[in-house]
């Protein structure tokens, strides 16, 4: 499994041959590594609809050939927008996507459809996008049901977990590596990756902090 970072919340997955995007927000957003005409990918997924989370950017990539895959009222804008491929889906159970198996979680956040977090799991290992949220109990239930092998979490506070919290989240999930986003974008965002790898230090657990910089690919 590959990980990209593009910035934000925006991460590019490569497992069992699919390129998966996650929250692509490309245009306007100052730390993307790349052009909107520069990315493609097999699977599109949205975890809500704030402008920062790159809906409109996911709805052009999957013009080109995409998957775009949300809860369900988001797929239905995308679909009314011309895209062909849409799966609409909701909290619960996972979907077989392109030979993913592709499950949304709740999140705690705002949003004009319900916002989610998804687990993406492949032959190649297994990933959380929390999406933007705060922090909530159950995420020890998505540790013990869906065991990823990476989470991606949001540590820039005021709109979402800061880095206490999401050290708590790095606790109940248990995942063996944490890549940190949704900092340094914006002044508001305050919470920083040297006070995430501190706090999760503090919760004595073995999970590796894991910080890309946008622009860059990890193997893990």
């Amino acid at each position: 499994m590959k990980v990209k970072y593009l910035g934000h919340a925006a991460f590019e997955v490569h497992m069992d041959g699919k390129k998966i995007l996650v929250d692509p927000w490309i245009r306007g957003n100052p730390k993307s590594p790349v052009k909107l005409e520069e990315v493609s990918a097999d699977i599109v997924i949205v975890t809500h609809d704030h402008g920062d989370h790159g809906f409109d950017d996911a709805v052009e990539i999957a013009k080109r050939g995409a998957t775009f895959v949300s809860i369900f009222e988001i797929a239905n804008r995308a679909s009314e927008k011309g895209v062909k491929d849409v799966v609409g889906m909701n909290i619960g159970g996972p979907a077989d996507i392109k030979g993913l198996k592709i499950a949304l979680t709740q999140a705690f956040h705002s949003g004009t459809a319900n916002p989610t977090g998804v687990v993406v799991m492949g032959k190649e290992g297994s990933f959380y996008h929390a999406g933007d949220t705060g922090l909530f109990g159950d995420m020890k239930l998505i540790g013990e049901i869906y065991c990823p092998k990476v989470a991606m979490l949001p540590i820039g506070s005021h709109f979402t977990m800061g880095p206490v919290e999401a050290s708590y989240a790095v606790q109940f999930i248990n995942p063996e590596i944490a890549i940190p986003m949704h900092y340094d974008t914006f002044p508001v965002l305050t919470g920083t990756q040297e006070k995430f790898e501190e706090e999760v230090r503090k919760r004595g657990v073995k999970t590796k902090v894991m910080v890309i910089k946008p622009g860059e690919e990890r193997e893990i």
